[in-house]
């Protein structure tokens, strides 16, 4: 289980409990804080508060062993190499999600750039996927993508939490928070959350 108590990041001021295998999607308008909550989890920005997972402080966990458990994916991932292949420790084990989510097998040698902003999204995925994580904290994961690429997505991220992966799913899309969500958390502009039903 993964616990946020008085998390506190510039504005943001939350605490809840997150599940085994259970999805739950923060929603909000755009601004008001639902990246930084996302990355404060992670631990990539400062923040103030106590955050667990099955009761181990984040505290205690060197930080790059704690993102590979708790991990942020972007909506718009990072690129460190001109080429595909390049971005992945094992790129044949990446292989079967890579297809899953709609692209070429033999997209690994191609340059980077050649990549669509949808084609980056996916693969941005497959590398956080690669990891196996406790939580993921999906920011907009399937915003460039369209509807039968997002829906692939959905049924893969649901395989993960059917089997035990916590995750936090932030969306702007109203009905994918329904089909995917146990619990929505709705952030209003004083940086708290309230819970919502779906």
């Amino acid at each position: 289980m993964l616990t946020v108590s008085g998390l506190k990041r510039l504005h943001i001021s939350v605490s809840f409990d997150l599940q085994d295998g259970e999805c739950v999607v923060l929603q909000g308008p755009s601004g008001v804080g639902k990246t930084l909550l996302l990355r404060s989890i992670a631990d990539l920005d400062p923040n103030e508060g106590a955050v667990k997972l099955d009761g181990t402080p984040r505290e205690a966990v060197f930080a790059p062993a704690w993102r590979k458990q708790v991990t942020y994916l972007a909506a718009e991932p990072g690129w460190w190499s001109d080429i595909v292949q390049e971005h992945f420790t094992a790129w044949d084990d990446a292989l079967p999600l890579v297809m899953r989510l709609g692209l070429p097998g033999d997209c690994g040698p191609w340059p980077v750039q050649r990549l669509s902003t949808g084609e980056r999204q996916r693969l941005g995925l497959v590398r956080g996927l690669m990891l196996r994580s406790r939580v993921l904290l999906l920011d907009e994961p399937t915003s460039a993508l369209d509807s039968a690429s997002a829906a692939t997505v959905e049924a893969l991220i649901a395989e993960r939490v059917a089997h035990g992966t916590s995750v936090i799913w932030s969306t702007h899309d109203d009905a994918q928070a329904r089909r995917v969500g146990s619990r929505i958390f709705a952030m209003g502009p004083d940086g708290g959350i309230k819970e919502n039903r779906p």
